[in-house]
C-alpha cells in the first residue's frame, strides 16, 4: 500500500534519516521518500498506515495521515 503523510517539525537531513528510519522499524523493506520542504513524506509499505504513523511520532514529530 501506498500512504501520504503531513510531517511537521522535520527540518535538516538527520530529520529525513530518523523518519526513514522510524519506518523501516515497522517495515524493513519499506520505500521512503521524504520532501523536506513541503513536509511531505510518501511511504509504500505493506503495514499498517497507523503503525507508520505511530513510530513517526515516536521519534518526536507530527504526523497528519
Amino acid at each position: 500500500m501506498q500512504y501520504t503523510y503531513q510531517v511537521q517539525g522535520m527540518t535538516c537531513g538527520h530529520c529525513e534519516r530518523a523518519v526513514v528510519h522510524a519506518v523501516r522499524t515497522v517495515d524493513d523493506g519499506a520505500e521512503v521518500k521524504v520532501d523536506l520542504p513541503t513536509g511531505k513524506v510518501v511511504v509504500e509499505s505493506d503495514a499498517s498506515r497507523e503503525a507508520i504513523a505511530n513510530a513517526i511520532r515516536e521519534e518526536g514529530y507530527q504526523v497528519a495521515a
